[in-house]
This record gives C-alpha cells, structure tokens and sequence, in this order.
C-alpha cells in the first residue's frame, strides 16, 4: 500500500508546482502587456466571382522603440491599403510598413504617434531559448484582444527545413496555442522578454492543436532592423515549368502580380495585379495581371531570392528601379525613384 501513496503523493506534489509556475505568469503578463497592440489591415481583394471586395485581417504586434516601430506578421499587412494598431485601453494609431519579410513571415511598422501609457517592449535572446522552456504568447485570437496563451518550446527549426515559401525563417515550434488573430503576437519568456513573433499554426480542424509555429526573434531583428528587408507591397504567385509555358512566357520563370498595396513601391512603379481568378495544376491565382520577368536589368531566376532583396535594399535613395513584365502580350518596362 505504501506504493501507491508515494505515487499519489508525488503527483500532488507535480500538480502544485505546475500550478504555482502558471500563476508566477500573471504578474509578467500585466507588466508586459501594454507593449502589445492589436493590428487591423484592410486592402481589396478579387473573389471568386471576379468582384472586388474590402477585406479586413487581425492580427496582434508588439511596441519595440519609443519612437513608435511595431513588429508584426509579414502575412497580416504585406499587401494592406489601411493598417492601424490599437493599444490597451483602447486607443488606435494609423501605421505604415517600412520593412518586410515574407520569406520569413515578419513586418516592421512605423506609428503615425504612440499613445502615453504604452510601453515598450525589452528583446531576449532567442538562441539561448531551449526546448522544454516556459513561454507565453498575447495576441488577439478570433479579434479577442489581450488573450494570453501559455506554453513551451517544443521545438526549433532552422532556415529552409520547414517550408520552402517561408525559406529565411528561424522557427520556434510551441504547444501555446496560436489561433487566427494571433499573428504576429509576442512570445516572452518568463522573464517577460520577446523571443519570437508568432506566424501560425498547422492545424487538421481549422483550430490550435498544439502545433505553432514562431519566428525567433534574433532572426527578426536580423531582417528587419539590421538589414531592413525591402517592402514591395507586392504579393506573387512564381510562374514556371508548365504553367511558365501556358502563359508564353518568354523565359522559364517569372512571378505573377496578385496584390498590390496602395501607396507601395509596387503601386507607385505601376505594377498592375491579377483580376482573373483561375486554378492551373491545382494552383489557386489570379490571371490578367502583369508577370514580372525582370528587377533591375535581370531576369527572375538568375540570382536567389536573398540576393534580389540585398540589391534592392542597398540601393540609395534617389536611385531608379526598373521592373521588366508581360503585360498583354508584351514586355513593358516600368520606372520609379526608391525613396
């Protein structure tokens, strides 16, 4: 009998501190949480009648400088006509990207102000961030502000090892649970430091099931602040191989123009999106619009996708940018000054 009591014992024992390690977050969550703010993009998008429609995204951000720089998901404001991020209490500021990855899924915003009693987050270092660590996440999942989600590391994925589309991103994976609204959102550690960014979750049932993913924020500040990913305000579908042929294009890989941000380089170059939508080789896109086949005098395909950015980026102010695309049947070159 003495068996079974031990045991008993010692899981009342397990129970009491995982209780007292749960109720330890409170406290850091209230600290931190004013640096968390709550985005909302709106932008046009062609359904699937052919019809233009508004359409809204929440997502969550984090406060990173006094000045008013928020970082966010790629995904959430990538091609966004309106953004805005409202703080605890309430209040909503307009914002601006200024630098984005989508290769990594992260975004930086500028605000337009920030508001008095907003804080401003402190960076950890994600390399020293170790499976089976207590973290937690705050965001706005289903448009819920300020939820707080608690979990651990799981997981770490290097560069390229998850999904091709996300190539550039450093992923923590986590247990905390990552819903819609949720990206972008702040994981902390428990000493109340962002380590990450969340991204999203892979899910069966359309709901969190344990399997999150966050871009570590050691590579975030890497592409976003110290090398300041160029913003296109683009989205694009790469075109090759038989769908390349399909469309007579008149080299093996080019990237159909799906969204174009208002105000963006891509808007102010001319770059005109899709407004067909189609499904080729079970690929959903949209057609009609232009296919770009160059960036500054070469053609897609001819340097990586790392380079491309790094050329873009380093280019002074006042400089031109010219983009070769299909348009109609045939090759138009647009031109504009980088600000």
């Amino acid at each position: 009998m003495k068996r079974p009591i031990a045991v008993a014992l010692l899981a009342l024992v397990v129970l009491a501190s995982s209780a007292a390690e749960a109720q330890n977050v409170g406290p850091i969550f209230r600290r931190v949480n004013p640096s968390v703010v709550i985005i909302r993009a709106r932008w046009k998008e062609v359904s699937g009648a052919g019809q233009v429609a508004r359409i809204s995204e929440i997502g969550s951000g984090v406060l990173i400088s006094a000045d008013g720089k928020v970082i966010t998901a790629a995904h959430v404001v990538q091609t966004a006509d309106e953004i805005t991020a409202e703080f605890l209490g309430g209040e909503v500021v307009g914002a601006r990207v200024i630098a984005s990855e989508p290769e990594a899924d992260v975004s930086l915003l500028q605000l337009e102000r920030v508001p008095a009693k907003a804080t401003v987050a402190t960076f950890g270092n994600s390399d020293r961030s170790e499976v089976g660590d207590q973290i937690f996440i705050i965001g706005a999942p289903y448009g819920i502000a300020h939820t707080l989600s608690v979990g651990y590391v799981t997981g770490r994925h290097k560069p390229n090892t998850v999904y091709s589309e996300m190539a550039l991103a450093e992923f923590f994976q986590t247990d905390a649970a990552i819903n819609p609204g949720n990206s972008g959102g702040p994981m902390f550690n428990m000493a109340g430091e962002v380590i990450g960014v969340a991204s999203h979750n892979i899910s069966k049932s359309g709901g969190s099931e344990g399997l999150g993913f966050v871009v570590t924020i050691n590579m975030t500040r890497r592409l976003l602040l110290e090398q300041r990913s160029f913003w296109s305000g683009m989205s694009g579908i790469v075109v090759a191989g038989q769908l390349a042929r399909a469309l007579n294009l008149p080299q093996p890989v080019g990237l159909a123009v799906q969204q174009v941000a208002a105000a963006s380089p891509a808007a102010q170059i001319g770059l005109r999106p899709g407004v067909i939508p189609g499904t080729v080789e079970g690929k959903s896109l949209l057609l009609g619009g232009d296919i770009i086949l160059a960036v500054q005098g070469r053609p897609l395909g001819t340097e990586t996708y790392e380079a491309l950015q790094a050329r873009l980026r380093t280019l002074p102010r006042g400089s031109a940018i010219s983009v070769v695309v299909l348009r109609e049947g045939r090759e138009v070159t647009l031109t504009a000054v980088k600000d």
